[in-house]
């Protein structure tokens, strides 16, 4: 696995163990010669991961569209940054460079950029791995409320992505997942 895409929070959360989960998810990707997609700001959990992960001499990728360049600050400094038009070109190139995707604590944005590689799963249209890591249990009612879409017949398979509380423990789940499959789908 050469590259995962993380979805995170362009803020840092109200408890300072989320900003040490992105950077010993940082340090973990740089230890594993790992290349980081995201989404291109130099704020929140999003800025505390690129600025780790480049500070460690890790190589870091972000994809920005031009209407936040402003607002979140692209990181564009010792990072190659790709600036896209619109949101949706934001997430097909991240998609489309990354083996892998991990949710990290965020908000909406992270939501629905997790809900959309899993539901790009699960129609087939990709079989890389997605891992949702829940620090302090933050995705606890998340994973919940899709038992809950489950067990009403609304969601067919919890299995589409791995769950771990341990950034190293989801690293090797997905490098395991990653192994096992071929990743060479059309995703756009």
């Amino acid at each position: 696995m050469k590259s995962i895409c993380v979805f995170c929070g362009s803020s840092s959360g109200n408890d300072e163990i989320y900003k040490k989960t992105a950077r010993e998810l940082a340090m973990l990707l740089v230890d594993k010669h790992i290349t980081l997609i995201y989404g291109g700001g130099n704020i929140g959990l999003m800025g505390e991961l690129a600025r780790t992960v480049r500070d460690l001499g890790g190589k870091v990728i972000g994809i920005i569209p031009e209407f936040l360049m402003i607002k979140e600050v692209g990181l564009v400094e010792g990072c190659e940054l790709h600036v896209v038009q619109n949101m949706h070109e934001r997430k097909a190139l991240m998609a489309q460079l990354a083996d892998a995707f991990i949710a990290i604590p965020g908000g909406i944005g992270t939501f629905e950029e997790l809900f959309e590689v899993l539901t790009w799963k699960q129609l087939h249209l990709h079989e890389k791995p997605i891992g949702l890591l829940n620090t302090n249990g933050y995705y606890d009612h998340l994973l919940n409320f899709l038992e809950h879409t489950k067990t009403n017949g609304f969601f067919k398979d919890r299995g589409l992505m791995k769950v771990s509380t341990q950034t190293r423990e989801l690293i090797e789940l997905l490098t395991h997942e990653h192994s096992e499959i071929s990743t060479n789908y059309d995703l756009t």
